[in-house]
């Protein structure tokens, strides 16, 4: 049978990009913190059968509060994060009892359905792996520890990687499970896959899809929250 989809939303991070002394997931964003807008989306796909968000220790009893003031608690869990992201997305993944997951960033609440279903349904149609990204827009170079270029990557074969990520959870777990053993830490859920051999499927998204990380970034979020409600 069937067990469906999952979704581990990923809210621990401590940013320090942001400047401000609250972390950026909690941030306001027309009075709603960040990373209920996130879950927002998710929690009306019909798809999702589980819903997970993995923040820190001392922020699992807020975190609650707000699932509940914004009527998601019957959707969504709230289960303390590790260390690292790593090991905040493999905790999640262990909570989780469905076939296939959605990995995502709290802080990327303009994520919207058509992504996320094309990336469910490439991960599906090919090697049980599919990430969201774009086509890189700049010139890329590679610097070494003196700053200065060491090589220029053709821009045509580099994209930027997004989330959300979807694999079968069984496999991602296994990934998850060898990289602990082998002291490994991945910049994304889709680098421990390709570790394992697992093949990866790009499926393009939105420029729109941005990760919240600096104070630009929140004016931006303002700006196009401000344009879907003139829609």
């Amino acid at each position: 049978m069937d067990k469906g989809w999952g979704v581990v939303i990923v809210a621990a991070g401590r940013g320090t990009r942001m400047g401000t002394t609250e972390s950026k997931q909690f941030l306001l964003l027309q009075d709603k913190p960040v990373f209920i807008h996130t879950l927002e989306v998710f929690a009306a796909l019909d798809e999702i059968r589980e819903m997970v968000l993995v923040t820190g220790t001392v922020d699992v009893e807020r975190c609650q509060d707000w699932v509940k003031e914004y009527q998601l608690d019957s959707r969504v869990r709230v289960i303390p994060g590790g260390k690292e992201r790593q090991h905040s997305v493999h905790k999640g993944l262990e909570a989780l009892g469905t076939d296939w997951v959605l990995v995502h960033d709290g802080v990327r609440p303009f994520v919207n359905h058509e992504q996320i279903k094309g990336c469910m349904a490439a991960a599906i149609a090919g090697g049980g792996a599919a990430v969201l990204a774009v086509p890189v827009k700049d010139t890329i170079k590679q610097v070494n520890a003196e700053g200065v270029v060491t090589a220029t990557p053709d821009r045509s074969s580099l994209w930027s990687i997004q989330t959300p990520q979807a694999f079968r959870l069984s496999s991602l777990l296994s990934a998850y499970e060898s990289a602990e053993q082998d002291g490994f830490l991945g910049t994304d859920d889709a680098m421990l896959a390709e570790r394992q051999g697992m093949s990866v499927k790009v499926v393009e998204g939105n420029y729109t899809n941005i990760k919240l990380t600096t104070p630009e970034d929140l004016q931006y979020a303002a700006f196009l929250l401000g344009g879907e409600k003139k829609r």
